[in-house]
């Protein structure tokens, strides 16, 4: 008996109470020696990333740091024991940075008293999820989201955890779901609460039976299924589960249709339907949703008005709209709505004026409502969002006067009202909590206002694009010392002092925008700005060399644009400048040769000279340097050979050489360039063949050798599919010659595809994100509708051919009709024969087409009727017959498309057509071999000779004047006009021989 009382005695006063519910290093008894020695097996088998990015909200506290062999488990961080059995019941190392193997017989499978496992945010990447994970069979909590598990399907013996409350696996984008698993998952688990799937792979499992696999779970109380690759039809109320009260399904881009008409019971609070594509309004039944507190329909297509169906979502705090296509006047509906504190209604297509009831949200924390149409001038209120942080209004119509109250909100950090039309002056700024403000583009006059030079928390400043005038001392921004980016830029009347003999700085900035206001001379900002990465002086009046202080000063990460300027020479280079990544100088009077010093900015991404006056040759270590992406040297007098020596692995995407003096051949090192996408030799000197190896560019979508000296055939290849990606090619103005090259024309797989246009409706551009602060265009001279014209930014769904003034001979293939997204179609000033092919007619995307100057023949195929995009055709100078097809586009055409073609007839020529000419081909019996009982090919013959023996006889007819009535009969004129008569009809006799054909 006194051994026990001792035993307790040291229980109660040497060792405090433990805690079950976390780790401690107080504890009763000692942790079993088995699962010691499992816990310090199973670390052993895993490594730490000690530079692992930390996503959790709580650093990482390495908690395996304190597993050390020889103490009790219970203490180490991470381990929770049970207070009476010592058993090891919780094991929690999320966010711990470890990688490594789970092995199916790791040890961590011995720890059978587990209750909660946490091993989220690891990196399991050589593990699958193992069924042994179905062994713990009293888990409560099972987190293993983020653990970059192999790919396969989890295993169904997870659904014998049947005590789960709380299942996490999102994350695990390589996991995939029978349905079978997942529906004795919910059924098993009868207590299930939480269940946490996104990123895992559902797409095998049929919508139409959510509500079988639920079986309207009476116990789940969320419910997150993002990002889980379903697709099809949501049924209505399949997920409205008895005690559901958050529901999260966004980034499901494969479902379809309309919202679903929920009528989920009062306990619903917060319903994400978000990037799915739905289609069509808002439900009304939306309306009987009145508990829900955050309602997310962001990122659909939704396209009608906003009804009254929110109406009664009087406890909503988080609403978010935006990114749709809705449309008509914003509903005054927020009278109710007085919980709201966060609004999202940008990137619509609202009208009218902001409703009055958003201004009596005193609880507003955010609201934008960006990129609409909303009109009409702020109101101003006196009392209003006394806790607003957040407003946006920008890319709108609204105008007047910047209310005030707009400058004075107390918690304000960031406004954005720019790209408006608002006008007046800007009042006085009082809202000293503002880091970003935003005017710019607007018609905002007079001087900057002075209370700007005291918001001391302002990170971004932008009041470029307005009408602002006024002298200015530059100085004054340098109050600023947390500025991060300014822009000045388009404002033509303002003036900027540069004060030299001045002590200031600035720190922070990293972005200074003060293109297109009239400067005239460097802005002096020598030893001032420390950590520069974009400085734009571009549409300046800047004249002489570019400082070598300037660019010393830029940091590795540096965008330069001085282009539009007068600068006539890059002497001040220097040969020590390693760190700038993008330099613009196109649009100046930069003359004499480029130095190869320039190759010395071994960090250059994008050198942009074009338009420029340089001469000389083109430095051949350009080829060379590692990480350029964009060389752009249009437009100069460069003369001699393209460089010859392109590195291996290099990262170029952009060559624009176009418009200089170059000569030779393509270098075969071009080849190396594989990432290549522009390739823009056109207006040069270049003599060579059409080199096979640019088939191995695999991204090039533009190539552009127009005018240059290129000859013979292009050779149809057979082995491997050439220029999948292209969709600008223009080989005009050369000398190739041979058939149309059908390999190419039948694998254009990017032109056969008509690109989608955004869903904001606005026109994609081929660009390049280069650096976080800019993007580079590319651009290219066309031959468009028949104009010559240049594309500053070359849209994506600008799809051309241009094989146009070459000796390309034979017929037009009828693969060419396959090319769906083609726009611009010009084959014209070839020696193109036989008939235009009816495919055409399935080329409905074609706003040009031009094929004058051949020798096509044949009638022009009603099919062409349909392409409703046409806006030019040139089909002059060939030898086309019939009439010309009429209605739709073809109703708009002048004389001019026709041109040329004796043979044709009907509107909108003068020549009306014959009954003859009326009769399409097929319809001509004199081919039947039915009706006259022998094949065409003696009839043929015979006709052939007699043709022959009579265009002799006929022209001996016109020759000599007689008889004069047979003459006169067929248009000819007396004797004395024999000879101008003689060339009409040589010109004429192609199409007279078709002519004759018809006839028959």
């Amino acid at each position: 008996m006194g051994w026990l009382l001792l035993y307790l005695h040291l229980l109660l006063f040497h060792f405090p109470s433990f805690s079950s519910s976390s780790s401690s290093s107080s504890f009763n008894f000692l942790c079993h020696h088995d699962e010691n020695s499992a816990l310090l097996q199973f670390k052993s088998t895993l490594y730490t990333d000690y530079d692992y990015y930390n996503p959790c909200d709580e650093p990482s506290l390495l908690k395996t740091s304190t597993w050390k062999n020889g103490t009790n488990c219970c203490s180490w961080h991470g381990v929770t024991c049970d207070t009476i059995s010592g058993h090891v019941t919780g094991l929690n190392l999320g966010c711990e940075g470890l990688y490594g193997q789970v092995h199916p017989n790791s040890t961590i499978f011995h720890l059978s008293h587990l209750q909660t496992l946490n091993l989220s945010y690891n990196n399991f990447y050589d593990s699958h999820f193992h069924s042994k994970f179905g062994g713990f069979q009293n888990l409560t909590h099972l987190d293993l989201s983020s653990c970059n598990f192999q790919q396969g399907e989890v295993p169904p013996q997870i659904s014998h955890l049947s005590k789960l409350t709380s299942l996490h696996l999102s994350g695990n984008d390589q996991l995939s779901w029978k349905e079978s698993t997942l529906k004795s998952l919910v059924q098993n688990a009868t207590v299930l609460e939480e269940l946490y799937l996104d990123e895992t792979d559902m797409s095998s499992i049929n919508l139409n039976f959510m509500d079988l696999i639920f079986n309207q779970s009476s116990s789940l109380v969320t419910l997150s299924l993002q990002a889980t690759r379903l697709k099809g039809n949501l049924k209505n109320n399949n997920l409205c589960l008895p005690s559901i009260q958050k529901l999260y399904m966004s980034y499901n881009l494969n479902l379809e249709g309309q919202l679903p008409k929920l009528s989920c019971s009062a306990s619903l609070s917060i319903l994400d339907l978000s990037s799915c594509r739905f289609q069509g309004s808002i439900p009304l039944s939306f309306s009987n949703l009145t508990h829900l507190t955050s309602l997310s329909l962001s990122q659909n297509r939704l396209n009608s008005s906003i009804t009254y169906s929110l109406l009664n979502l009087q406890h909503l705090i988080h609403l978010d709209l935006s990114y749709n296509s809705l449309s008509s006047q914003l509903p005054d509906m927020f009278g109710g709505m007085t919980k709201l504190q966060e609004i999202y209604l940008t990137s619509n297509n609202f009208e009218g004026q902001i409703p009055s009831s958003l201004f009596n949200l005193t609880q507003l924390v955010r609201l934008d409502c960006s990129y609409n149409k909303l009109e009409g001038p702020i109101p101003n209120k006196t009392v209003v969002f006394q806790n607003l942080t957040y407003l946006s209004l920008s890319h709108n119509l609204l105008n007047g006067s910047v209310p005030s109250w707009c400058f004075a909100l107390t918690p304000l950090k960031y406004l954005d009202l720019s790209y408006n039309q608002f006008i007046g002056n800007i009042s006085a700024i009082s809202s000293y909590s503002l880091e970003t403000l935003s005017l710019c583009g607007n018609m905002l006059q007079g001087n900057i206002s002075e209370s700007i030079f005291n918001l001391a928390n302002l990170t971004l400043l932008c009041l470029s694009s307005n009408n602002l005038s006024g002298v200015v001392n530059f100085q004054h921004f340098s109050k600023l010392q947390n500025l991060d980016s300014l822009s000045l830029s388009h404002n033509s009347q303002l003036s900027l002092n540069f004060e030299s003999n001045v002590n200031y700085n600035f720190s922070q900035l990293t972005e200074l925008d003060l293109s297109s206001l009239s400067l005239t001379r460097f802005p002096k900002l020598s030893g001032k700005l420390s950590s520069l990465e974009y400085l734009d002086l571009s549409n300046n009046k800047i004249n002489g060399s570019v400082p070598n202080w300037l660019l010393e000063t830029m940091d590795s990460s540096g965008f330069l644009n001085l282009s539009q300027n007068l600068f006539t020479s890059i002497d001040g280079i220097s040969t020590n400048n390693y760190r700038l990544s993008n330099l613009d100088l196109s649009f100046n009077l930069l003359h004499g040769e480029a130095s190869s010093s320039i190759c010395n900015m071994s960090l250059l991404r994008i050198l942009n000279l074009a338009h420029n006056e340089l001469t000389g040759i083109i430095p051949q270590c350009l080829a060379n340097l590692p990480r350029l992406e964009v060389l752009d040297l249009q437009m100069n007098k460069f003369h001699g050979t393209l460089p010859s020596n392109f590195s291996m692995d290099n990262e170029l995407q952009t060559l624009n050489f176009y418009g200089n003096q170059l000569e030779g051949h393509l270098p075969m090192s071009l080849s190396k360039c594989t990432n290549l996408q522009v390739l823009n030799l056109g207006n040069n000197k270049i003599e060579d063949k059409f080199s096979d190896w640019l088939l191995t560019l695999p991204y090039l979508n533009v190539l552009i050798l127009r005018n240059n000296k290129f000859h013979g055939p292009i050779v149809d290849i057979k082995d491997k599919p050439p220029f999948s990606s292209l969709f600008i090619f223009d080989i005009s103005g050369n000398n190739f010659s041979g058939p149309l090259p059908k390999s190419y024309l039948k694998n254009y797989a990017a032109m056969m595809i008509v690109p989608q246009v955004g869903e904001n409706r606005n026109l994609q551009y081929m660009d390049m994100h280069v650096l976080n602060y800019t993007q580079y265009y590319d651009s290219a001279s066309v031959v468009t509708k028949g104009i010559k014209m240049t594309l500053v930014k070359i849209p994506t769904t600008f799809v051309s051919i241009d094989l146009s003034r070459n000796k390309f001979e034979g017929e037009i293939l009828d693969v060419i009709g396959e090319l769906h997204a083609l726009k611009g179609l010009n084959l014209s000033h070839n020696r193109l024969t036989g008939d235009i092919p009816r495919s055409m007619g399935n080329l409905t995307n074609l706003e040009s087409l031009d094929l004058s100057s051949n020798m096509l023949i044949g009638v022009i195929p009603a099919e062409l009727i349909n392409l409703n995009s046409l806006e030019v055709l040139n089909l002059s100078d060939n030898h086309l017959m019939g009439e010309i097809p009429q209605g739709k586009q073809f109703n708009t055409f002048s004389n001019d498309s026709y041109e040329g073609n004796v043979g044709l007839c009907g509107f909108p020529l003068s020549k009306k057509c014959g009954p003859e000419q009326h009769c399409p081909p097929s319809a001509n019996k004199f081919w039947s071999e039915e009706k006259f009982g022998f094949g065409w090919k003696p009839v043929a013959i015979g006709y052939g000779c007699g043709f022959v023996i009579g265009i002799g006889l006929g022209y001996f007819v016109f020759l000599i004047g007689k008889p004069r009535w047979l003459v006169m009969i067929f248009g000819g004129q007396p004797k004395r006009r024999v000879k101008r008569k003689r060339t009409r009809v040589r010109r004429t006799n192609g199409s007279t021989m078709h002519q004759m054909v018809q006839m028959s």
